[in-house]
């Protein structure tokens, strides 16, 4: 896709670990949407060290999260070129953060081909209980100011975050992130592809119709959007188009409901002129 439409395709889903619902069945799906889809840039959650192996194994260029459960259970990165300068952060802010032991941000620099240039992707997950916004402004602010010190550093032509971040587009943690309020004296502003490319439509990624999350630990949740592509945005606004986006894995595949959460898809391209210019004639 990113080659000769000169853009790049990213997903985002959280799988939900193996030992629930008949884990192989549902990896099995999974594999089978990452080849008919064809993501260049990939970020999961609750993943095992099996599924990293399986996605090296695949042709996937991986980073793994800087934290990981007892049981072996965390996020990664992943693209199918190899990735450059990586930072990352555990988003230890609080020190009840350790009671979700896998939270923690991956950003990394991909070179792609002109006429694109190098991109930067990071991968945030926030602690997940209900009650912590508070942990989530943290970490957001420990987030945008990785991205920020990274720009700075080595500027790259676009910076896209990505991930489960756990909050609804109302929460503070994402009215930060989308430039709607500051936090601490800082402010940032990622656009939301979802809301770009449907304006309008709910889009629940974690939803009382999903059957995994009626017979899941959280049985009573209410819909919401919580897995997210957001597109950094310069003085201008942001630096790439988005072209689609779309819910992935919302309904069952020959019976199987890949996990309780539907992924997040966005096609993004290079806008029709160069944010920060009128086009003249």
């Amino acid at each position: 896709m990113s080659e000769a439409t000169s853009g790049v395709r990213l997903m985002t889903m959280n799988v939900l670990a193996p030992q629930y619902a008949d884990g192989p069945a549902r990896r099995a799906v999974l594999a089978r949407e990452l080849r008919r889809r064809m993501p260049d840039v990939l970020a999961l959650q609750e993943v095992t060290r099996g599924d990293v192996r399986a996605l090296v194994d695949a042709g996937w260029h991986v980073v793994p999260h800087p934290r990981w459960s007892a049981d072996g259970v965390g996020a990664v990165l992943a693209a199918r070129r190899p990735f450059g300068r990586t930072v990352a952060d555990p988003l230890e802010v609080t020190g009840r953060t350790s009671l979700t032991s896998w939270c923690g941000v991956v950003a990394a620099e991909l070179p792609l081909p002109e006429p694109l240039g190098t991109l930067l992707v990071v991968h945030h997950k926030p602690s997940w209980p209900y009650g912590w916004e508070r942990e989530r402004e943290l970490q957001a602010l420990v987030t945008a100011r990785l991205v920020e010190r990274a720009v700075a550093e080595r500027p790259v032509r676009h910076t896209v975050l990505l991930g489960d971040l756990d909050a609804p587009p109302e929460a503070a943690s994402l009215r930060f992130l989308e430039g709607l309020q500051s936090l601490d004296g800082m402010s940032v502003c990622f656009q939301d592809a979802w809301s770009a490319a449907r304006p309008g439509e709910p889009g629940p990624t974690f939803s009382s119709a999903n059957p995994l999350v009626r017979q899941g630990d959280m049985p009573e949740a209410s819909d919401r959007r919580i897995d997210y592509v957001l597109l950094r945005c310069g003085r201008h606004g942001p630096t790439l188009r988005v072209s689609s986006c779309e819910r992935v894995l919302v309904e069952p595949v020959d019976g199987v409901q890949a996990s309780d959460h539907y992924g997040v898809a966005a096609d993004l391209a290079l806008p029709g002129h160069s944010p920060g210019r009128w086009v003249v004639g």
